[in-house]
Protein backbone atom coordinates (compact mmCIF):
# COMPACT_ATOMS: atom_id res chain seq x y z
CA UNK A 1 0.00 0.00 0.00
CA UNK A 2 2.92 2.63 0.67
CA UNK A 3 4.32 1.86 -3.09
CA UNK A 4 2.32 5.12 -4.17
CA UNK A 5 3.09 7.85 -2.15
CA UNK A 6 6.92 6.29 -2.63
CA UNK A 7 6.72 6.27 -6.71
CA UNK A 8 5.32 9.78 -6.53
CA UNK A 9 7.77 11.11 -4.08
CA UNK A 10 10.32 9.25 -6.70
CA UNK A 11 8.90 11.45 -9.43
CA UNK A 12 8.62 14.38 -7.28
CA UNK A 13 12.53 14.17 -6.83
CA UNK A 14 13.32 12.72 -10.64
CA UNK A 15 11.86 16.57 -11.68
CA UNK A 16 13.82 18.74 -8.83
CA UNK A 17 16.43 19.37 -10.97
CA UNK A 18 14.28 20.98 -13.67
CA UNK A 19 12.66 23.10 -10.99
CA UNK A 20 16.04 24.18 -9.58
CA UNK A 21 17.40 24.68 -13.29
CA UNK A 22 14.39 26.77 -14.44
CA UNK A 23 14.46 28.87 -11.10
CA UNK A 24 18.34 29.19 -11.54
CA UNK A 25 17.47 30.55 -14.93
CA UNK A 26 15.15 32.77 -13.93
CA UNK A 27 17.45 34.54 -11.17
CA UNK A 28 19.89 35.09 -14.00
CA UNK A 29 17.66 36.69 -15.46
CA UNK A 30 16.01 38.78 -13.20
CA UNK A 31 20.22 39.63 -12.34
CA UNK A 32 20.66 41.30 -15.83
CA UNK A 33 17.78 43.80 -15.26
CA UNK A 34 18.42 47.43 -13.90
CA UNK A 35 15.60 47.86 -11.48
CA UNK A 36 13.31 50.53 -11.58
CA UNK A 37 11.78 51.56 -8.28
CA UNK A 38 8.49 52.62 -9.67
CA UNK A 39 8.41 48.83 -11.16
CA UNK A 40 9.47 47.38 -7.66
CA UNK A 41 6.91 49.33 -5.33
CA UNK A 42 5.65 46.47 -3.47
CA UNK A 43 1.71 46.18 -2.81
CA UNK A 44 0.02 46.10 0.17
CA UNK A 45 -0.21 42.47 0.03
CA UNK A 46 3.10 42.33 -1.00
CA UNK A 47 5.30 43.08 2.10
CA UNK A 48 8.60 42.73 2.53
CA UNK A 49 9.68 40.96 5.17
CA UNK A 50 12.38 41.11 7.38
CA UNK A 51 12.46 37.01 7.50
CA UNK A 52 10.67 34.69 5.45
CA UNK A 53 10.28 30.97 6.90
CA UNK A 54 7.51 30.41 4.41
CA UNK A 55 9.28 31.08 1.08
CA UNK A 56 11.41 28.93 2.58
CA UNK A 57 9.22 26.09 2.66
CA UNK A 58 8.15 26.86 -0.76
CA UNK A 59 11.71 26.48 -2.26
CA UNK A 60 11.30 23.31 -1.03
CA UNK A 61 8.07 22.05 -1.15
CA UNK A 62 7.96 18.86 -2.79
CA UNK A 63 10.93 17.46 -1.22
CA UNK A 64 9.06 18.57 2.35
CA UNK A 65 6.18 16.89 1.60
CA UNK A 66 7.56 13.43 0.46
CA UNK A 67 10.11 13.69 3.74
CA UNK A 68 7.34 14.23 6.24
CA UNK A 69 5.04 11.37 3.84
CA UNK A 70 8.18 9.05 4.72
CA UNK A 71 7.88 9.96 8.40
CA UNK A 72 4.52 9.16 9.30
CA UNK A 73 4.69 6.10 7.12
CA UNK A 74 7.72 4.56 9.03
CA UNK A 75 5.26 4.20 12.16
CA UNK A 76 7.84 5.35 14.79
CA UNK A 77 7.63 8.92 16.01
CA UNK A 78 10.04 9.93 18.68
CA UNK A 79 13.50 9.41 18.58
CA UNK A 80 13.40 7.20 15.26
CA UNK A 81 15.64 6.89 12.49
CA UNK A 82 14.86 10.45 11.30
CA UNK A 83 16.05 11.94 14.33
CA UNK A 84 19.41 9.58 14.47
CA UNK A 85 19.92 10.25 10.94
CA UNK A 86 19.43 13.90 11.36
CA UNK A 87 21.94 13.89 14.22
CA UNK A 88 24.77 11.77 12.12
CA UNK A 89 24.69 14.23 9.03
CA UNK A 90 24.26 17.39 11.09
CA UNK A 91 27.55 16.28 12.97
CA UNK A 92 29.24 15.92 9.94
CA UNK A 93 28.64 18.63 8.56
CA UNK A 94 29.79 20.90 11.20
CA UNK A 95 32.94 18.48 11.76
CA UNK A 96 32.23 17.15 15.03
CA UNK A 97 32.11 13.01 16.34
CA UNK A 98 28.26 13.79 18.36
CA UNK A 99 24.97 15.79 17.89
CA UNK A 100 22.04 15.11 19.71
CA UNK A 101 18.65 16.71 18.64
CA UNK A 102 16.28 18.45 21.54
CA UNK A 103 13.24 20.05 21.64
CA UNK A 104 14.09 23.87 20.97
CA UNK A 105 17.65 26.44 21.22
CA UNK A 106 17.01 27.37 25.09
CA UNK A 107 16.99 23.51 25.85
CA UNK A 108 19.93 22.76 24.02
CA UNK A 109 21.42 25.45 26.20
CA UNK A 110 19.86 24.45 29.45
CA UNK A 111 21.09 20.86 28.83
CA UNK A 112 24.39 21.70 28.13
CA UNK A 113 25.28 23.58 31.07
CA UNK A 114 23.71 20.96 33.32
CA UNK A 115 25.28 18.07 31.22
CA UNK A 116 28.29 19.92 32.38
CA UNK A 117 27.74 19.70 36.01
CA UNK A 118 27.39 23.53 36.25
CA UNK A 119 24.41 24.61 38.36
CA UNK A 120 23.55 26.52 41.87
CA UNK A 121 26.63 28.49 42.78
CA UNK A 122 28.02 29.00 39.88
CA UNK A 123 28.67 31.79 37.74
CA UNK A 124 28.59 31.53 33.54
CA UNK A 125 29.78 34.40 31.66
CA UNK A 126 27.62 35.27 28.42
CA UNK A 127 26.78 38.85 27.24
CA UNK A 128 23.32 41.01 27.90
CA UNK A 129 23.06 41.73 23.92
CA UNK A 130 21.46 38.50 23.01
CA UNK A 131 18.20 36.54 22.92
CA UNK A 132 17.00 36.08 26.43
CA UNK A 133 17.31 32.42 26.19
CA UNK A 134 20.59 32.59 26.51
CA UNK A 135 20.26 33.86 30.10
CA UNK A 136 17.68 32.34 30.69
CA UNK A 137 19.21 28.91 30.35
CA UNK A 138 21.65 29.61 32.71
CA UNK A 139 19.01 30.56 35.43
CA UNK A 140 16.81 27.17 34.43
CA UNK A 141 19.59 25.52 35.53
CA UNK A 142 20.47 27.01 38.69
CA UNK A 143 23.47 29.20 37.62
CA UNK A 144 24.08 32.91 37.84
CA UNK A 145 24.89 35.15 34.60
CA UNK A 146 27.09 37.15 34.87
CA UNK A 147 26.72 39.90 31.86
CA UNK A 148 29.56 41.34 29.78
CA UNK A 149 29.77 44.14 27.22
CA UNK A 150 30.14 43.83 23.72
CA UNK A 151 32.40 44.72 20.88
CA UNK A 152 30.86 47.46 18.79
CA UNK A 153 31.83 46.83 15.83
CA UNK A 154 30.97 43.00 15.44
CA UNK A 155 28.13 43.01 18.25
CA UNK A 156 30.08 39.59 19.84
CA UNK A 157 31.76 39.25 23.49
CA UNK A 158 34.35 41.94 24.24
CA UNK A 159 36.83 40.22 25.68
CA UNK A 160 38.13 42.67 28.35
CA UNK A 161 35.09 42.03 29.66
CA UNK A 162 35.42 38.58 30.16
CA UNK A 163 39.27 39.30 31.91
CA UNK A 164 37.61 41.90 33.98
CA UNK A 165 34.60 39.27 35.07
CA UNK A 166 36.83 36.91 35.93
CA UNK A 167 38.77 39.31 38.17
CA UNK A 168 36.13 40.87 39.81
CA UNK A 169 34.91 36.96 41.52
CA UNK A 170 35.75 35.52 43.83
CA UNK A 171 38.40 32.05 42.74
CA UNK A 172 36.07 29.15 41.38
CA UNK A 173 32.87 30.96 41.18
CA UNK A 174 32.91 31.31 37.18
CA UNK A 175 32.53 27.85 35.81
CA UNK A 176 31.68 28.56 32.11
CA UNK A 177 31.46 30.88 29.21
CA UNK A 178 28.58 31.27 27.06
CA UNK A 179 30.20 33.08 23.99
CA UNK A 180 26.92 34.36 21.60
CA UNK A 181 27.40 34.06 17.65
CA UNK A 182 25.46 36.74 16.69
CA UNK A 183 23.34 37.32 13.68
CA UNK A 184 26.12 34.84 12.13
CA UNK A 185 28.62 36.77 12.87
CA UNK A 186 31.74 34.33 14.75
CA UNK A 187 32.67 35.57 18.06
CA UNK A 188 36.71 35.69 18.75
CA UNK A 189 36.08 32.20 19.73
CA UNK A 190 40.02 30.86 19.57
CA UNK A 191 40.92 33.92 22.07
CA UNK A 192 37.87 33.02 24.22
CA UNK A 193 38.94 28.54 24.34
CA UNK A 194 42.67 30.28 25.40
CA UNK A 195 41.04 32.14 27.90
CA UNK A 196 38.63 29.30 29.38
CA UNK A 197 42.41 27.33 29.62
CA UNK A 198 44.03 29.71 31.52
CA UNK A 199 40.99 29.71 34.27
CA UNK A 200 39.66 25.74 33.65
CA UNK A 201 36.08 27.07 32.26
CA UNK A 202 33.69 24.90 30.59
CA UNK A 203 32.60 26.68 27.33
CA UNK A 204 29.52 26.43 25.86
CA UNK A 205 28.77 28.41 21.88
CA UNK A 206 25.07 29.83 21.68
CA UNK A 207 25.13 29.32 17.92
CA UNK A 208 21.57 29.45 17.30
CA UNK A 209 22.15 32.11 14.73
CA UNK A 210 25.56 30.61 13.30
CA UNK A 211 24.80 27.67 11.28
CA UNK A 212 27.18 27.36 8.63
CA UNK A 213 29.54 30.27 10.24
CA UNK A 214 32.93 29.53 10.36
CA UNK A 215 35.85 31.00 12.41
CA UNK A 216 39.40 30.03 10.61
CA UNK A 217 38.08 27.72 8.43
CA UNK A 218 36.38 25.43 11.03
CA UNK A 219 32.35 25.73 12.08
CA UNK A 220 30.85 27.58 15.33
CA UNK A 221 29.88 25.16 17.45
CA UNK A 222 32.99 22.50 17.38
CA UNK A 223 35.55 24.40 19.48
CA UNK A 224 33.79 23.98 23.09
CA UNK A 225 32.74 21.55 25.09
CA UNK A 226 29.09 21.78 23.54
CA UNK A 227 27.82 23.77 20.68
CA UNK A 228 23.93 24.89 21.09
CA UNK A 229 22.28 25.45 18.42
CA UNK A 230 18.17 26.44 17.54
CA UNK A 231 15.94 24.90 14.86
CA UNK A 232 13.32 27.91 15.34
CA UNK A 233 11.60 28.33 11.42
CA UNK A 234 13.19 31.55 10.68
CA UNK A 235 16.66 30.33 11.28
CA UNK A 236 19.31 30.20 8.44
CA UNK A 237 18.59 26.02 8.89
CA UNK A 238 14.88 26.12 10.03
CA UNK A 239 12.28 23.84 11.36
CA UNK A 240 8.80 24.03 10.67
CA UNK A 241 8.23 24.40 14.47
CA UNK A 242 10.65 24.55 17.59
CA UNK A 243 13.44 21.99 17.82
CA UNK A 244 17.59 22.27 18.48
CA UNK A 245 20.41 20.30 18.61
CA UNK A 246 24.00 20.16 20.78
CA UNK A 247 27.25 19.33 19.18
CA UNK A 248 30.10 17.74 21.05
CA UNK A 249 33.23 15.89 20.41
CA UNK A 250 32.95 14.26 23.74
CA UNK A 251 31.84 10.71 24.18
CA UNK A 252 30.98 11.21 27.77
CA UNK A 253 29.25 14.39 27.33
CA UNK A 254 26.77 13.20 24.66
CA UNK A 255 26.28 10.05 26.88
CA UNK A 256 25.01 12.52 29.12
CA UNK A 257 23.17 15.00 27.29
CA UNK A 258 21.11 11.84 25.70
CA UNK A 259 20.21 10.84 28.67
CA UNK A 260 18.98 13.46 30.38
CA UNK A 261 17.00 14.93 27.09
CA UNK A 262 14.59 12.01 28.22
CA UNK A 263 13.93 11.70 32.30
CA UNK A 264 17.70 10.16 32.59
CA UNK A 265 17.28 7.11 31.25
CA UNK A 266 19.97 4.78 30.66
CA UNK A 267 17.44 2.20 30.39
CA UNK A 268 13.86 2.79 29.27
CA UNK A 269 11.71 3.60 32.34
CA UNK A 270 14.78 3.69 34.92
CA UNK A 271 16.17 7.08 35.40
CA UNK A 272 19.67 7.28 35.66
CA UNK A 273 19.95 10.69 36.57
CA UNK A 274 17.49 13.99 37.30
CA UNK A 275 16.77 14.95 33.25
CA UNK A 276 14.06 16.40 31.38
CA UNK A 277 11.84 15.56 28.82
CA UNK A 278 13.41 17.24 25.79
CA UNK A 279 13.24 15.37 22.35
CA UNK A 280 13.96 16.62 18.95
CA UNK A 281 10.07 15.67 16.97
CA UNK A 282 10.55 12.97 13.58
CA UNK A 283 8.53 15.24 11.25
CA UNK A 284 10.76 18.08 12.22
CA UNK A 285 13.92 16.17 11.86
CA UNK A 286 12.86 14.77 8.40
CA UNK A 287 12.42 18.57 7.54
CA UNK A 288 15.91 19.43 9.00
CA UNK A 289 17.31 16.79 6.59
CA UNK A 290 16.11 17.98 3.63
CA UNK A 291 17.32 21.79 4.40
CA UNK A 292 20.40 20.78 5.60
CA UNK A 293 21.40 19.51 1.73
CA UNK A 294 20.57 23.68 0.66
CA UNK A 295 22.05 25.22 3.55
CA UNK A 296 25.62 26.30 2.24
CA UNK A 297 23.82 27.50 -0.94
CA UNK A 298 21.45 29.26 1.12
CA UNK A 299 24.06 30.85 3.15
CA UNK A 300 26.34 31.66 0.17
CA UNK A 301 22.84 34.25 -1.21
CA UNK A 302 22.94 35.75 1.72
CA UNK A 303 26.82 36.74 1.45
CA UNK A 304 25.72 37.73 -1.65
CA UNK A 305 22.41 39.94 -0.70
CA UNK A 306 24.72 41.22 2.58
CA UNK A 307 26.87 42.46 0.03
CA UNK A 308 24.70 43.81 -2.12
CA UNK A 309 23.21 46.03 0.66
CA UNK A 310 26.72 46.94 0.86
CA UNK A 311 27.25 48.37 -2.16
CA UNK A 312 23.98 50.50 -2.19
CA UNK A 313 24.00 51.94 1.42
CA UNK A 314 27.71 52.66 1.33
CA UNK A 315 26.83 56.37 0.90
CA UNK A 316 24.31 56.23 3.49
CA UNK A 317 24.20 57.90 7.00
CA UNK A 318 23.60 53.70 8.27
CA UNK A 319 26.73 52.16 10.07
CA UNK A 320 26.81 48.73 8.10
CA UNK A 321 27.93 45.23 9.38
CA UNK A 322 31.93 44.75 10.09
CA UNK A 323 33.18 43.82 6.71
CA UNK A 324 34.52 40.06 6.26
CA UNK A 325 37.64 39.35 7.72
CA UNK A 326 39.95 36.16 6.55
CA UNK A 327 39.24 34.82 10.44
CA UNK A 328 35.38 34.48 10.28
CA UNK A 329 32.96 33.25 8.21
CA UNK A 330 29.51 35.46 8.41
CA UNK A 331 26.38 33.00 7.79
CA UNK A 332 23.99 36.57 7.85
CA UNK A 333 21.30 34.99 9.99
CA UNK A 334 20.56 39.02 10.55
CA UNK A 335 21.62 41.94 7.92
CA UNK A 336 22.61 44.29 10.89
CA UNK A 337 23.04 48.40 10.49
CA UNK A 338 22.76 50.97 13.14
CA UNK A 339 21.12 54.42 12.31
CA UNK A 340 20.90 57.36 15.11
CA UNK A 341 17.68 57.84 12.93
CA UNK A 342 16.15 54.66 13.77
CA UNK A 343 12.33 55.69 14.54
CA UNK A 344 12.52 57.74 11.18
CA UNK A 345 14.04 55.09 9.09
CA UNK A 346 11.50 52.37 9.98
CA UNK A 347 8.50 54.36 9.39
CA UNK A 348 9.65 55.45 6.14
CA UNK A 349 10.47 51.75 5.57
CA UNK A 350 6.96 50.40 6.59
CA UNK A 351 5.39 53.25 4.68
CA UNK A 352 6.80 51.54 1.56
CA UNK A 353 5.71 47.92 2.59
CA UNK A 354 9.48 46.96 4.06
CA UNK A 355 9.37 45.39 7.32
CA UNK A 356 12.68 45.66 9.84
CA UNK A 357 13.31 44.20 13.08
CA UNK A 358 15.03 44.78 16.29
CA UNK A 359 17.29 42.38 17.84
CA UNK A 360 16.97 43.23 20.25
CA UNK A 361 15.62 46.14 21.87
CA UNK A 362 16.07 46.04 25.53
CA UNK A 363 19.30 44.06 26.88
CA UNK A 364 18.44 41.35 29.19
CA UNK A 365 19.98 42.96 32.09
CA UNK A 366 17.03 45.78 31.51
CA UNK A 367 14.64 43.58 31.47
CA UNK A 368 11.95 43.63 34.44
CA UNK A 369 12.05 39.84 34.57
CA UNK A 370 16.02 39.74 35.01
CA UNK A 371 17.46 43.10 36.04
CA UNK A 372 17.32 41.40 39.66
CA UNK A 373 18.77 38.07 38.75
CA UNK A 374 22.04 38.51 36.95
CA UNK A 375 25.16 40.27 37.23
CA UNK A 376 26.88 43.23 35.57
CA UNK A 377 30.28 44.23 35.31
CA UNK A 378 31.20 46.62 37.20
CA UNK A 379 31.97 49.27 34.72
CA UNK A 380 28.56 48.71 33.50
CA UNK A 381 27.38 47.77 29.84
CA UNK A 382 27.49 51.17 28.07
CA UNK A 383 28.26 49.60 24.58
CA UNK A 384 25.10 47.34 25.13
CA UNK A 385 22.92 50.26 26.41
CA UNK A 386 24.12 52.37 22.90
CA UNK A 387 23.72 49.69 20.37
CA UNK A 388 20.03 48.29 21.29
CA UNK A 389 18.53 52.38 20.82
CA UNK A 390 20.06 51.98 17.14
CA UNK A 391 20.33 48.72 15.79
CA UNK A 392 17.87 47.69 12.98
CA UNK A 393 17.53 44.36 10.81
CA UNK A 394 16.97 44.89 7.19
CA UNK A 395 15.18 42.04 5.72
CA UNK A 396 17.28 39.02 4.64
CA UNK A 397 16.57 35.75 3.65
CA UNK A 398 17.88 33.16 0.54
CA UNK A 399 14.70 34.07 -1.44
CA UNK A 400 14.54 37.62 -1.42
CA UNK A 401 15.44 39.09 -4.33
CA UNK A 402 17.64 41.61 -5.92
CA UNK A 403 15.14 44.04 -7.10
CA UNK A 404 13.68 43.86 -3.62
CA UNK A 405 16.95 44.73 -1.97
CA UNK A 406 17.63 47.49 -4.80
CA UNK A 407 13.97 48.46 -3.25
CA UNK A 408 14.58 48.92 0.15
CA UNK A 409 18.24 50.78 -0.69
CA UNK A 410 16.02 53.19 -2.65
CA UNK A 411 13.61 53.70 0.52
CA UNK A 412 16.18 54.23 2.85
CA UNK A 413 18.51 56.85 0.21
CA UNK A 414 14.50 58.59 -0.84
CA UNK A 415 14.01 59.21 3.21
CA UNK A 416 17.64 60.55 3.67
CA UNK A 417 17.09 63.11 0.74
CA UNK A 418 13.99 64.20 2.57
CA UNK A 419 15.74 64.64 5.88
CA UNK A 420 17.86 66.84 4.55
Amino acid sequence: MTLVPTFRCELQHLDLKYQQYLKEVHRIVSLSRSPSALALHPTKSDVILPANPKANYLAHKDEIECAIERALSSGSYILGNEVSQFESEFAAYIGARYAIGVGSGTDALHLAIRASGIGPGDGVITVSHTAVATVCAIQLAGATPVLVDIDPASFTMDLDGVERALASSSPGFIRAIVPVHLYGRPARISEIMEIARRHNLVVIEDCAQAHGAKWRGQSVGSFGEFGAFSFYPTKNLGALGDGGALITNSYELATKAREMRQYGWKERYISNSHGLNTRLDELQAAILRVKLRYLDAENRRRRELAGLYNHLLAESHLVLPEPATKDGEHAYHQYVVRSNRRVALRAALKESAVETAILYPMPVHLQPGYRDRVRVDAGGLPCTEKISQEIVSLPLYPELSDEEVHWVAEVIQQSERNNR
